[in-house]
């Protein structure tokens, strides 16, 4: 899977990079190789949270998709 990282200047030196697809997930690096280590490793805890089942009643289902 891919995403779209928005790599910023930081101002005090280094970058930080942003994931427009997955709220919330940030990170930085002082420099470009440990920007995208920090990064990669961010997308993967994002995306492993645990998030409870909802519960199911009636008129719902619960279907998983996958990427």
């Amino acid at each position: 899977m891919k995403f779209k990282v928005v790599v910023h200047t930081a101002e005090e030196g280094g970058f930080w990079a942003e994931v427009p697809a997955v709220p919330g997930c940030v990170s930085q690096g002082e420099n470009m190789e440990d920007l995208l280590a920090n990064i990669q490793e961010a997308i993967e805890g994002c995306l492993s949270i645990d998030v409870q089942d909802p519960s199911e009643d009636d008129s719902s289902q619960i279907v998983e998709v996958a990427l």
